[in-house]
């Protein structure tokens, strides 16, 4: 009983969410699998690497769908999204945190400019 409560709470949560907020959700999410990725994979629980990492991808690849080619930062973001999966398939095939520790703070980065942006102009 409490766990559908909780799941119908999440669900109004989202759909009550404007556009800029979900993107912010979105990065934070994908900042937190990179950071699951790297502790995972400093505890040898590659499982749990592999899950994070996948799941990050998928995020990754979502951004990129819905992207809106309207605007002229949309190239930019494009070639951004594509850096990023490049970056998540070394992660997979290399497993080297190194990847995760150049990785992570360029999401951050472009995260916290969608932060301010929604800020400003209510995205």
């Amino acid at each position: 009983m409490y766990q559908n409560g909780y799941q119908q709470y999440k669900m109004q949560s989202v759909n009550t969410m404007t556009r800029g907020e979900m993107l912010l959700l979105l990065y934070d999410e994908l900042v937190k699998r990179l950071t699951k990725a790297e502790l995972a994979l400093e505890k040898e629980e590659f499982d749990i690497f592999d899950a994070s990492v996948i799941r990050a991808q998928e995020i990754v690849q979502y951004l990129q769908e819905t992207l809106n080619t309207e605007y002229s930062i949309s190239r930019d973001l494009q070639r951004m999204y594509d850096f990023f999966l490049y970056e998540i398939s070394r992660l997979q095939a290399g497993r080297k945190k190194t990847v995760i520790e150049e990785l992570r703070p360029l999401v951050i980065e472009l995260r916290d400019a969608f932060r301010e942006a929604n800020k400003t102009s209510g995205i």
